[in-house]
């Protein structure tokens, strides 16, 4: 189940969002009954939520709660069912970096969008090794995604 809710003050194609997050956990196989809260917040919610729990200064475009540590299952085993968590996005710090990432706002808050669900799911970057897994996984969720969308869409 994948709850949002928007109070940023921005509009945003909150359907899109959840169809990708539901995307997404299918293709992670994280069972259909976990749940996901996505909150877009404005600015100055998000750099409050950046000081206090990253102890770093101004807002951010996204942040991600995980809650019972899920992880995507391995072959043969049965989807994890539980509380993914929370991500935060703040779709007007994303709309102002889509440019510098050479996408549009929308594929922007649908990279980070990813970016937060990975992280729920234990995946990090601080390291060169965990950073190339995870951008991989990024870049093939999205792909994957922006296929489902044209081929639905004919």
């Amino acid at each position: 189940m994948i709850d949002l809710n928007n109070e940023s003050g921005v509009e945003v194609d909150e359907t899109r969002l959840v169809q990708l997050g539901r995307f997404c956990l299918e293709q992670l196989r994280i069972h259909p009954q976990a749940e996901l809260s996505i909150l877009l917040v404005d600015e100055p919610t998000m750099a409050d939520y950046h000081v206090r729990f990253m102890n770093l200064p101004g807002p951010t475009d996204v942040l991600s709660f995980p809650m019972d540590e899920l992880r995507p299952p391995a072959d043969g085993e049965e989807p994890p069912e539980g509380l993914l968590g929370d991500i935060v996005l703040c779709p007007s710090v994303t709309e102002r970096q889509a440019a510098d990432s050479g996408r549009t706002p929308e594929a922007e808050a649908d990279y980070l969008l990813v970016h937060g669900l990975l992280h729920l799911l234990g995946y990090d970057h601080a390291e060169p090794a965990e950073h190339a897994t995870m951008f991989a996984l990024n870049d093939r969720l999205i792909a994957a995604w922006d296929a489902h969308r044209q081929g639905s869409s004919r």
